[in-house]
């Protein structure tokens, strides 16, 4: 009681008094550092919303500008002293807390500049932006029913529209929105172990199980099975194939066979759809039958079916485009790609469960990936774990029995959702197809430089990835003896060097905003390895593997202006490397 007449003493006709304790004062103030619950008051989110957004905006470049926000790309911190740091004693100034925040973001690659091309890094479309931001006002948490009520049917609805795209049942399947594309992984490979080794759940990992996948497949496959305790030494690569880059059918039989006589389990097979450099799509519907041909032996459970297919799931798109009647126009050339992407994808539906990401070729923000599995009923049962005594069923959808995160934000699935309704197939197909007529577009330009080569000519991504030469090198020839003959490694060796010398230059470039022809640099980027030589299929020597530069064209305001300057860039970049080198 004693305390209840305090606390009553504290208030005055539903406000702090004047005579309140220094704490309460402290407090009633600071109720003006939170937005406002009710409709119609002042509210300070949004008035610091509005300047916010008038800073930011002063962070863009002006048209043609350079490919970083701010005028700066200097870092402004020393490592490791900047973290000597110590969480300030009074209560900061909201204006300035937010400049300070704003200038973190001086120097940063700009996403919506047409000069950034370095890799799958979109900008996001403004519906997946203003919906992966109301979660941060409202705090609703995926874990149950009760603290996202109707917000959770942004998943239920995801895993509908997914299903559908994929060709499973909707109303059978399910999905988990997650922090990426190695979330994706994980999910994956923990739904195959426990379907695989039921008692793993209790036990522990007490089987070798190995997961098999290509040599073209994600590097996230050290860290999922790392983190399950099954261990990086139980992956199993197949080689791949020198011209598709495929998963060779032939290896992967070979392997099921030794391991079906040893009766070692196949914990999953994950077929890579869609990589970030080559743009690999393994041939799913033979592996799905030979993973039927080779079944675990008792007592295990069915090997998984895995598509990682968070770099290629959008293809699906166009399984209902009218590729006769073209309706978008797209050029010739494009509508072939378009077929050939779809064919390679079409046999997704074959997969157990498919990773997906939305802030890659969904155009939302980070991070929007999405675990989707065709049986829900079985990965929600078998992955369920009991009840919580401060967590109540309230809702039919409680995904805190099976997820692996608890506390699970809301802002992934409303920005993949959001995209899915705002731009719908054909708003999705338009940006898609766009992208592949400016790559193509760059592909062209490269083609009239007998110094350069296309390093990857049958990917039909969105990446240009090409091979330099100096000037008088018939780069064709050159390139096709340092990936066929092993008598040539020492120069396969050597222009790799000279390949991630002009992809450092470009880098520096780009940083310093130097101007070629009076405009700046773009930013791009280079890959160390996104394919092997045809004589290190198994990637065993780690030298005797392809470097490339390469362009990214994910944005829809590049031009072929900007990619015929992007070149231009490339020639100087090169041309200077070689006069450093002389």
């Amino acid at each position: 009681m004693e305390h209840k007449d305090k606390m009553d003493g504290i208030w005055e006709h539903g406000s702090i008094g004047d005579k309140a304790p220094a704490w309460a004062k402290y407090r009633k103030v600071m109720t003006s550092e939170f937005p406002s619950p009710f409709r119609g008051s002042t509210d300070p989110l949004a008035d610091a919303i509005k300047k916010a957004i008038v800073k930011i905006d002063n962070l863009k470049p002006k048209e043609d500008g350079p490919a970083y926000l701010g005028d700066s790309t200097a870092l402004t911190y020393t490592y490791p002293e900047v973290k000597n740091i110590a969480i300030p004693k009074g209560t900061g100034d909201l204006d300035k807390v937010i400049d300070d925040a704003i200038d973190l973001f001086q120097g940063m690659p700009n996403v919506a500049s047409p000069l950034t091309m370095a890799n799958v890094w979109p900008q996001p479309n403004t519906a997946s932006i203003i919906a992966s931001l109301l979660p941060q006002i409202f705090m609703p948490n995926i874990i149950e029913g009760e603290f996202s009520w109707n917000v959770h049917k942004a998943e239920l609805e995801s895993a509908g529209m997914l299903a559908n795209l994929f060709g499973w049942s909707p109303t059978k399947a399910g999905c988990v929105y997650t922090y990426g594309g190695s979330g994706c992984w994980l999910y994956g490979l923990k739904y195959a172990l426990t379907r695989v080794l039921p008692n793993s759940r209790n036990s522990g990992v007490r089987t070798d199980g190995k997961v098999i996948c290509s040599t073209q497949s994600h590097f996230c496959k050290e860290n999922a099975t790392d983190w399950s305790g099954l261990g990086m030494d139980n992956i199993l690569e197949i080689p791949t194939d020198p011209i598709t880059n495929q998963m060779d059918l032939g290896a992967l039989e070979v392997t099921l066979q030794d391991l079906r006589v040893k009766g070692i389990p196949v914990i999953s097979v994950i077929c890579t759809m869609g990589t970030t450099d080559a743009s690999v799509f393994d041939p799913i519907t033979e592996i799905k039958e030979l993973l039927d041909k080779y079944p675990n032996p008792a007592p295990y459970g069915n090997a998984l079916l895995y598509a990682d297919a968070v770099a290629g799931w959008s293809w699906m798109v166009f399984k209902d485009y009218d590729f006769e009647a073209n309706p978008l126009e797209f050029s010739a050339n494009i509508l072939l790609v378009l077929k050939r992407n779809l064919a390679a994808i079409k046999g997704i539906h074959h997969a157990d469960a498919i990773g997906t990401d939305f802030h890659k070729f969904g155009f939302s923000p980070y991070a929007s990936s999405c675990f989707v599995y065709k049986n829900a009923a079985e990965f929600e049962s078998i992955m369920r774990r009991g009840s919580y005594a401060y967590l109540q069923d309230v809702t039919p959808y409680n995904p805190m029995y099976y997820t692996l995160e608890v506390s699970r934000s809301a802002s992934g699935s409303l920005a993949g959702w959001a995209t899915m309704k705002y731009l719908g197939t054909t708003g999705l197909q338009a940006i898609l197809g766009g992208i592949l007529e400016s790559r193509y577009y760059m592909d062209s330009i490269v083609h009239k430089h007998p110094d350069m080569v296309m390093a990857d000519p049958d990917n039909t991504g969105f990446i240009t990835l090409f091979r330099v030469y100096p000037e008088g090198i018939d780069a064709k020839a050159q390139f096709n003896k340092e990936l066929s003959d092993p008598a040539a490694r020492a120069d396969l060796i050597k222009y790799n060097e000279f390949t991630e010398a002009i992809g450092e230059k470009l880098w520096n470039w780009y940083l310093s905003g130097k101007k070629i022809n009076k405009k700046f640099t773009p930013h791009m980027a280079y890959s160390t390895g996104f394919r092997t030589t045809n004589y290190n299929r198994n990637g065993a020597d780690e030298e005797a593997i392809v470097y490339a530069l390469k362009t990214y064209p994910m944005n829809v305001f590049v031009t072929p202006e900007i990619m015929k300057h992007t070149l231009d860039c490339v020639v100087a970049a090169r041309d200077e490397v070689i006069k450093e080198m002389l």
